[in-house]
């Protein structure tokens, strides 16, 4: 079975978007899949999980099927943005720094995937 962690890291939302379209398809491959939201990507989240923002309805797909790790605690946190990305339903998670460390998924048998 494949096993793939894909940080959003840029915070343009069509980069936002590509990041759950690719985590659906290959959940709907049977891959274990995760999404990590990191950097910038912080920012898109509160966007694109906001009422009325056309991207809702995958957004709230890709968080219903738990394809969603976490987002950054550290990176909300710096850029104001820890309680709107903590009402969309995210948790706020980062051992390393505040930041969630990329090798904590690759000993377990994850390939990391930046977008």
């Amino acid at each position: 079975m494949h096993k793939v962690v894909l940080y959003a890291i840029q915070g343009e939302v069509p980069c936002f978007v590509h990041v759950m379209l690719n985590a659906l398809d290959m959940h709907a491959r049977g891959w274990d899949v995760r999404v990590v939201v990191e950097g910038q990507a912080i920012k898109a989240v509160p966007v694109v999980a906001g009422s009325g923002h056309t991207m809702r309805p995958l957004f709230e797909k890709a968080r219903d099927a738990g394809l969603f790790a976490g987002a950054c605690k550290a990176c909300a946190s710096i850029q104001r943005v820890a309680e709107e990305v903590e009402a969309t339903g995210l948790e706020l998670i980062g051992d390393m720094s505040g930041h969630p460390a990329m090798g904590d998924w690759i000993e377990r048998g994850y390939t990391v995937i930046t977008m």
